[in-house]
């Protein structure tokens, strides 16, 4: 088992789970001598800036957050939703918590994904704020989450398919394809995607992310199924949520079919 600090969106275990991380327990924790950024840039630019920690020359800096104790077999989903080693590498720090001082894993952006110019979006901001009031976090820290400045809203036209004759896929077929990737009905070619996201083929290729990136809003239970997206039983942000992707994933790669969800 190991101990890995949550500090961004991970402090909420709807966010984490979302990424197949189910941690045996966890607790809230204090990191001194850090201070929390928003500087790592996100794969996609609506999403902002992402959740960061350097360290601090100022003694009284901290950072809240949570620790959980996870399986060692999680550990290489959590490297790969973090980007381990191109976005974000891994360090070892020490906790305070109230069940002693504990090492874990933490992640801290590298220097080719910083930008001091990221800010937070209105969503990723409320995943933390709901991680930290679960966790009973201080007020202190909390109201200073809530008082971030934000990243304007882009707004999107509703994205509508090319025209033209396109192939169909299914889950088998999709899976054939790492390079492909599905959103919503949709299917989009990565092969020629731009140096930094590369490498999410890992993680995208070959699947339909629709229940993925519903399960990082947050509004998500935790609990919405494709049922629920194939029958329009979520919300209207959430809609829109994927409407952005939908319109950032055209842009940043080709599109290549249509996807056929596998019946219920």
């Amino acid at each position: 088992m190991f101990y890995y600090f949550g500090y961004g969106s991970n402090m909420n275990l709807i966010s984490l789970r979302a990424k197949g991380v189910d941690p045996i327990h966890s607790q809230k924790a204090i990191l001194r001598g850090w201070k929390l950024t928003f500087n790592v840039q996100h794969w996609f630019r609506h999403e902002g800036g992402m959740g960061n920690i350097a360290r601090s020359n100022n003694e009284d800096d901290l950072v809240e957050g949570v620790v959980h104790l996870c399986h060692d077999d999680q550990l290489a989903s959590m490297d790969a939703m973090e980007s381990f080693g191109v976005a974000y590498d891994r360090v070892e720090v020490q906790l305070e918590t109230a069940s002693g001082i504990i090492k874990a894993f933490a992640y801290i952006g590298m220097p080719d994904y910083l930008d001091n110019s990221c800010l937070p979006t209105r969503r990723y901001l409320n995943i933390l704020l709901k991680g930290a009031r679960a966790a009973e976090l201080s007020e202190s820290y909390i109201y200073n989450l809530s008082s971030y400045s934000l990243l304007p809203e882009i707004v999107y036209p509703v994205f509508e398919a090319p025209a033209g004759n396109f192939p169909i896929y299914t889950s088998e077929t999709l899976a054939q394809h790492k390079h492909l990737t599905a959103l919503l009905g949709a299917v989009f070619d990565m092969s020629k995607a731009r140096p930094k996201l590369k490498v999410i083929e890992g993680l995208f290729g070959g699947k339909d992310m629709t229940l993925f990136h519903v399960k990082r809003h947050d509004t998500s239970t935790g609990t919405e199924t494709l049922e629920d997206v194939k029958l329009g039983r979520i919300s209207k942000p959430v809609q829109t949520y994927l409407n952005a992707y939908l319109n950032e994933y055209s842009q940043e790669f080709s599109y290549a079919g249509r996807y056929l969800s596998d019946p219920a």
